[in-house]
C-alpha cells in the first residue's frame, strides 16, 4: 500500500508541476495592440520628380516617371512645395532642373518657360538650344510665408499630342525646389 501511495502521490506531483504553467498563465493580461498614429509625410521644399513620394505634390501636367530620373511636363505644370526655414523673411530661390531635348527644339526652334509662385509672376527665360538648364528665379518673402506655395509653370511652345508622341510634351524635367538664402 505504501508503494502505491507514493507512487500516486508523484504522479500527483508531477501532474500538479505540469499544470502549473497553466494556471499562471490564467492571471496575465493579453498583450494590449498598441495604435499609433503616423502623420502623413509632409511636404518636401525640393522635388526630386522620380521619388514616388513626390507625385503628391505633383499638381498636374506631368506624365510618369521614366529610367527612374525623371519626367516629361506638359505645356503647363504646376507643383506645391513647402518654404524653406525662415523663407518668409529671407525670402527663397525657385530652381527647376531640366533638359530639352534635341528633337524638340528642331521642331520649335525656341521655348519660353515662365512661372508664378503663389501669386507673384516670375521672369520668364527663352532657351535655343538642346541641353540641361536651371530656370532660377528669386522669390519674394511674403510669397513663401504660409505652409505650402504652389509654382505654375507654363512653356509658350511644346509638342502636341500626336506629333511624335501620344502625350503632350514640354520639357524633361528632374527637380523642383526652393533654395534657402
Amino acid at each position: 500500500m505504501r508503494r502505491r501511495n507514493r507512487h500516486t502521490l508523484i504522479i500527483a506531483a508531477l501532474a500538479g508541476a505540469a499544470l502549473l504553467p497553466i494556471g499562471c498563465k490564467r492571471n496575465e493580461q493579453p498583450p494590449r495592440a498598441q495604435t499609433i498614429e503616423e502623420e502623413p509625410p509632409g511636404l518636401a521644399t525640393i522635388v526630386h520628380v522620380a521619388d514616388p513620394r513626390a507625385s503628391l505634390q505633383l499638381i498636374k501636367g506631368f506624365h510618369e516617371v521614366e529610367q527612374n530620373a525623371w519626367r516629361w511636363t506638359m505645356g503647363k505644370f504646376a507643383v506645391t512645395l513647402r518654404p524653406p526655414r525662415n523663407a518668409a523673411t529671407r525670402g527663397a530661390a525657385l530652381q527647376l532642373k531640366f533638359s530639352i531635348p534635341e528633337a524638340l527644339i528642331e521642331r520649335l526652334k525656341s521655348v519660353t518657360l515662365s512661372a508664378r509662385a503663389g501669386t507673384h509672376d516670375l521672369a520668364p527665360e527663352t532657351y535655343t538650344q538642346a541641353g540641361e538648364f536651371v530656370y532660377s528665379r528669386d522669390v519674394p518673402g511674403d510669397i513663401l510665408a504660409g505652409e505650402a506655395v504652389t509654382v505654375e509653370f507654363a512653356l509658350d511652345k511644346y509638342l502636341p499630342v500626336g506629333a511624335v508622341d501620344q502625350r503632350e510634351l514640354g520639357v524633361v524635367v528632374s527637380t523642383i525646389g526652393f533654395e534657402a538664402k
